[in-house]
């Protein structure tokens, strides 16, 4: 049985890990490397760090945070943001990352998918996908540049196609529910963990234990990811991961 995954998330802008709601009204929740110490020792399963404005403004990742967050951590770590090229996604294995998380390079470029993939194994691939429903088309559509510009993708669509294209997992954020508390979107969670074979991280709308379970359990993810409820203390990965044990979900 597959293990499911709790996995805290730093949205770093500026040196800084903010938070905001459906991806505006950012505001701080502290230094990245005191709190990924923090999560390690939590018992975290991950840590995914992503640089949230790189690929808006145009910068690269940076690097010495990445360095320093991952001498904190004995716990696998993603990064992304403003990974454009296979030399990019090198500088950030190189400076401790596990996996890299690939958003708007991806869509703009496939091709970097597949790059990245023969290079280091489509183990240490990971697609971004953030993800609005659109009333008028009836799906959801696939955003990039941090959520500003809408894409001609249907999110079911191009999850397949980054699967194929080598990506080993995927990340999936609803927009629509980001930050707001009321639980992970389990009908665009579902459509994508059932469409692809790779797991499938939740992410978008955590608000406590029941939000997991459900995310796992009817939106058949195989991790859950989550920000504001762990980094204002809310609630803890311990207590997530004590009541998912007692409702007979498979964690660490």
């Amino acid at each position: 049985m597959i293990t499911k995954r709790i996995i805290p998330c730093l949205d770093v802008k500026d040196g800084r890990v903010v938070k905001g709601v459906q991806f505006v009204e950012l505001r701080d929740a502290g230094d990245p490397v005191e709190l990924a110490k923090f999560y390690d020792e939590e018992g975290a399963d991950e840590l995914v760090f992503l640089d949230i404005s790189a690929s808006h403004e145009g910068r690269k990742t940076m690097v010495d945070v990445v360095r320093e967050v991952a001498s904190q951590l004995a716990i696998p770590f993603t990064v992304g943001g403003g990974i454009n090229s296979l030399e990019d996604m090198k500088r950030m294995l190189r400076a401790g990352a596990d996996k890299v998380s690939l958003n708007t390079a991806a869509l703009l470029n496939p091709s970097l998918i597949t790059e990245g993939a023969n290079f280091f194994g489509s183990q240490c691939i990971v697609v971004a996908i953030d993800a609005k429903w659109d009333e008028g088309l009836g799906s959801w559509r696939v955003y990039t540049h941090g959520g500003r510009n809408e894409t001609k993708w249907d999110v079911v669509s191009w999850a397949k196609e980054a699967v194929l294209a080598g990506a080993g997992e995927i990340l999936l954020t609803s927009m629509d529910c980001d930050g707001e508390k009321q639980g992970f979107n389990l009908e665009l969670t579902k459509a994508v963990s059932e469409a692809v074979s790779v797991p499938v991280i939740a992410s978008g709308g955590a608000g406590n234990a029941e939000h997991f379970y459900a995310g796992f359990e009817e939106g058949k993810a195989d991790a859950g990811l989550a920000a504001s409820i762990f980094h204002y203390k809310e609630t803890s990965v311990r207590e997530i991961k004590a009541e998912l044990r007692q409702r007979g979900v498979n964690v660490r």
